[in-house]
């Protein structure tokens, strides 16, 4: 059985991740990719599926912590009186993935079984097994694994490949898997020691890079590591969880693939890494999503895969029963084929946030811009599916059309700066931004309410409402806005938290985080500070004990629901916390 989502900690080198459960056991694990089939699916299914288990024999109480500032995981065993270290990491700068977990014996001694069962193909697949040098190769299809290992593994009945053994103090060893493409040689073996070195060496390298003063810099600085550890480096694509088809709410059918890279994300991503300094990463954001939308917004998708390909095909895998029963277990992502008008808005504030941050439009930037005004102007009037991604029919969203104001909005703001723009097409912009503008005032305004709604003429609130002063659409203190404000945290509100939309009973979803986070926003904006604080206190009591969130938290159950870790959470984290510290670059403006 899989363990609580709380209980799992990310390790991982910027190709693919996996989720360690607080009692030594990897249950999730793709490769060679973080969308790669998964050869580790216990978190899914039972572990017949595949797991990678090192823990004692006896029951021992455990604690965990990540090393530093790394993506280095060290968890320690303790049982009367007898202390062994497990240090798990993926080792950085390898040819292919390599996971690396070392015991060390740090005092007395203590018995301990390693049990290695691998499931190709998303826990479907036998492979088959033979011995290698210093350990076995596991190879199924086009995947090949050599497994390393100190002490001999010998297959049992359930086919689980295992060994008990016994660690002194003083004592080190290491159990390695690589990954390498069946049809080539094993992958060569490496020295652990000095992967460690090195691992340890260029997280510690990278964290140093944020210097931003916080009074949560502990807190700030685990999600940006968190969010590097999301980023597929070779593309410089943001995928939005490690994760398949953890559901939003116990035993529910809201179970989603988040393991591909959403444009909605562009402002969240932008505003977090550069007011932490990280313009390199902000500026191999923006390639990649120049390559995945092309020259044709007209056919621009919402998410796209790890290097911009475009086909995420939705599948039920019937074979896995869901994180604690919660079915179907699905492979790709059918919001893929939606239109949203506001992710062109998005992408047209975060080019103009990051002109504001000091990155420079390149000339392919400033062609895209072009193109996204273009469709844009032709496309605002659309209806469609929404921030949440509703799969009824299409409406006209309010969020939708405040972000198709804010693309034209940053357009008017760039030609103004840049000096020299063609006063008719100032012009015509800014007509067409007032018009967007007096529409939604008209339209989303609910008079019988006294506050704004979900879409045009509709009769519910919705949490996506609270970034329209976030945007610069209103201010946060506007009459209107604050009516909205205080709406939503009254009627979605509970337990210091926010949801996205109306709930009940204990099988409703989980309070979104990041929508709490934007709570805090719009109350800091409002000169609220230490309300604001507390809000953000209250997010940051919900993280786990390596400092990690999931999409969602449902307080009756106390628990994180949803794929993990879920990176617009740690990014709206960031961004709270940035933003009560001091000056940061705003999206709306300051």
């Amino acid at each position: 059985m899989a363990s609580r989502i709380e209980d799992y900690a990310m390790i991982g080198d910027g190709r693919s991740g996996a989720l360690v459960s607080a009692g030594g056991s990897i249950d999730w694990l793709c490769l060679p990719c973080f969308d790669s089939p998964a050869c580790c699916a216990a978190l899914l299914g039972t572990e017949a599926n595949g797991y990678w288990r090192i823990a004692p024999c006896a029951p021992a109480a455990g604690t965990r912590a990540y090393r530093g500032d790394t993506l280095v995981l060290d968890t320690t065993f303790t049982d009367d009186g007898n202390h062994v270290r497990l240090t798990d990491f993926m080792a950085m700068g390898t040819d292919a993935p390599v996971l690396v977990r070392q015991i060390e014996g740090l005092s007395g001694s203590m018995r301990l079984r390693c049990a290695l069962v691998m499931r190709f193909d998303y826990g479907l697949v036998r492979p088959r097994v033979r011995r290698y040098d210093d350990g076995l190769l596991v190879i199924a299809g086009s995947d090949m694994l050599a497994v390393r290992t100190p002490v001999v593994l010998e297959s049992n009945e359930d086919d689980c490949l295992g060994a008990e053994f016994t660690v002194v103090a003083g004592q080190t060893l290491t159990f390695i898997l690589s990954y390498g493409p069946s049809h080539c040689p094993p992958p060569a073996a490496i020295d652990a020691a000095e992967a460690l070195d090195s691992t340890l060496s260029y997280w510690r390298t990278w964290a140093a890079r944020f210097d931003r003063p916080t009074p949560w810099r502990d807190a700030v600085m685990r999600s940006l590591l968190t969010l590097k550890g999301l980023t597929y480096h070779p593309t410089g694509g943001l995928v939005a969880a490690l994760t398949t088809s953890l559901p939003e709410m116990p035993g529910g059918t809201l179970n989603w693939d988040y393991r591909y890279c959403w444009l909605r994300d562009a402002t969240f991503t932008v505003g977090a890494l550069l007011n932490a300094g990280y313009h390199e990463e902000v500026t191999l954001w923006r390639d990649w999503m120049l390559r995945a939308i092309a020259a044709d917004p007209a056919k621009m998708r919402i998410v796209y895969r790890l290097d911009g390909s475009r086909r995420l095909d939705e599948a039920n895998l019937e074979w896995l029963s869901g994180y604690e029963g919660a079915a179907p277990v699905r492979l790709g992502n059918n919001a893929a084929d939606q239109r949203q008008i506001d992710v062109v808005g998005e992408l047209l504030d975060a080019l103009a946030l990051m002109e504001r941050g000091g990155i420079d439009p390149t000339e392919e930037v400033l062609a895209t811009e072009r193109d996204l005004a273009r469709h844009l102007e032709k496309t605002w009037r659309d209806p469609g599916h929404g921030l949440w991604e509703s799969r009824d029919r299409p409406e006209h969203y309010t969020y939708s059309k405040v972000m198709a104001w804010v693309g034209v909005d940053r357009l008017v703001g760039r030609y103004e700066s840049r000096g020299g723009a063609d006063e008719p097409t100032s012009d015509h912009l800014r007509t067409l931004r007032r018009s967007i503008h007096d529409e939604i005032m008209q339209r989303a305004w609910n008079h019988s309410r006294g506050h704004f709604v979900d879409r045009y003429g509709g009769e519910h609130l919705d949490a996506s409402l609270l970034l329209l002063p976030l945007v610069g659409f209103l201010p946060a203190d506007d009459p209107r806005m604050a009516a909205t404000i205080d709406a939503i945290e009254q009627r979605l509100g509970g337990d210091g938290l926010v949801w996205r939309t109306p709930h009940s009973g204990a099988t409703a979803q989980g309070a979104f985080i990041a929508c709490s986070c934007w709570l805090a926003d719009c109350r800091s904006l409002q000169g609220n500070r230490d309300e604001a604080m507390a809000i953000l206190e209250r997010v940051l009591a919900l993280r786990n004990d390596v400092g990690l969130l999931s999409e969602e938290y449902h307080p009756g159950l106390r628990r994180l629901m949803g794929n993990f870790p879920q990176a617009l959470s740690h990014l709206a984290l960031i961004n709270t916390a940035l933003g009560l510290s001091g000056p940061v670059l705003q999206r709306g403006g300051g």
